[in-house]
Formats: structure tokens, sequence, C-alpha cells
């Protein structure tokens, strides 16, 4: 599913129309990446939990030519999905 389709589906169920549920969309994306930028963890209880995870600098070889390379540390981002949709998932 696209970003197109998701506020396709969104607006249908809710009776917005395609521009607010747009506008809507953005903005919870926004909020949850300020969130994720400052460190802090979003949770929807049932859905999931997005968090930050930092990663080490290391080094690492580059496969076929056994290169070596050096990565630098980062902040990497996390999904814990929540049990109603693991088990939702999991009906099919």
């Amino acid at each position: 599913m696209k970003k197109a389709d998701l506020i396709q589906a969104i607006a249908e169920k809710t009776g917005l129309s395609k521009k607010d549920t747009t506008e809507t969309i953005d903005a919870a994306l926004e909020v949850i990446e300020e969130a994720l930028v400052k460190r802090d963890t979003v949770s929807f209880i049932g859905f999931g939990t997005f968090s930050t995870s930092p990663r080490a600098a290391r080094t690492a070889r580059v496969p076929g030519t056994n290169k070596v390379v050096d990565v630098a540390a980062t902040t990497a981002v996390k999904f814990k999905v929540g049990k109603k949709l693991k088990e939702a998932v999991a009906k099919g």
C-alpha cells in the first residue's frame, strides 16, 4: 500500500476529504519524526512502538572484495510490533 492508497482508505473510513486526510497524516508523521529525532519513544497500544537505538562505530568487510571499511556511529529507528497487530497479522 502506498501513501496515496492509505489516504484514500482513511478518507473513505472517516468521511474526511482527501486534502484533510493528507494534512492529518503528514502532521502525524512529522510529529513522530520529531519525537524520534529527540530520542523519544512513540507508542500506539496494540499496534506497536517506534524507538531509537544507538549504533556504535565499527569496522566492516565488503562482501566479495574483503575490503575493510569504517562505518560511522549512527542512530537507528526500531519498531516493535504490538500484541493486537501481531495477532491480527498471524490470523491473516
